[in-house]
């Protein structure tokens, strides 16, 4: 299925936002992702909150999906389902590497199907945010979302190395650098020094393109 992804057109079909929130008066940095799906919003729900077919475009899910309840992802981030009023958005709890941030996706009708907003919002070690920008974020959702595209338009499983493989892949490159460039164009939007947001992106593009070690 990956031989089907044209890295300018999907790149493209992302819009990218960055703003400056707060979480009890500390400073955060926020991430917006959006994406239209020829999809039925009913269907785009299903595959965004449902333990079945959440590991058919993403990573399998253990836990309880419901209000309150904990979730963990394989491999990655678990949480707690703060929300979820659906079909419009469900907000949870993002935990990883022992940090907390937090995750809304909402569901808006649209020409032709149903707009996705992804809003990431985590407190940020500004170091941190120095070195790698909106894209160290940024650019994982937009592959998680572009595998969310390719499960919607043929109704089958992704394989998962396949999509690794994709990733490193000159094609997959190419990609990650339009997304991680068009993230940097968010934060310079935001306000951000053109120059560093600038090389953070290509340090962004290195880490999610550098072939890991055996």
């Amino acid at each position: 299925m990956t031989s089907t992804i044209d890295p300018v057109a999907t790149a493209g079909l992302m819009t990218r936002e960055v703003r400056d929130g707060s979480r009890d008066g500390a400073p955060t940095k926020i991430a917006v992702a959006r994406r239209t799906y020829a999809a039925d919003q009913d269907d785009l729900w299903d595959a965004l909150t449902t333990a079945e077919r959440l590991p058919r475009w993403f990573l399998p899910v253990s836990g309880d999906l419901t209000v309150g309840g904990r979730y963990q992802f394989e491999g990655q981030a678990g949480g707690v389902v703060e929300r979820c009023d659906g079909p419009e958005s469900f907000a949870v709890t993002w935990e990883f590497g022992g940090q907390v941030s937090w995750v809304r996706v909402s569901l808006s009708p649209a020409d032709g199907g149903t707009t996705l907003e992804l809003v990431h919002e985590a407190v940020v070690d500004p170091d941190f945010w120095t070195q790698y920008g909106p894209g160290a974020v940024g650019v994982g959702w937009d592959l998680g979302l572009v595998g969310l595209g390719l499960h919607l338009a043929t109704g089958s499983t992704n394989d998962a190395t396949e999509f690794q493989d994709w990733t490193l892949s000159p094609v997959g490159i190419e990609f990650v650098k339009l997304a991680s460039a068009d993230w940097a164009d968010a934060a310079i939007a935001s306000g951000e020094d053109a120059d560093q947001a600038r090389a953070a992106a290509e340090r962004t593009v290195a880490f999610y393109t550098t072939q890991p070690e055996a």
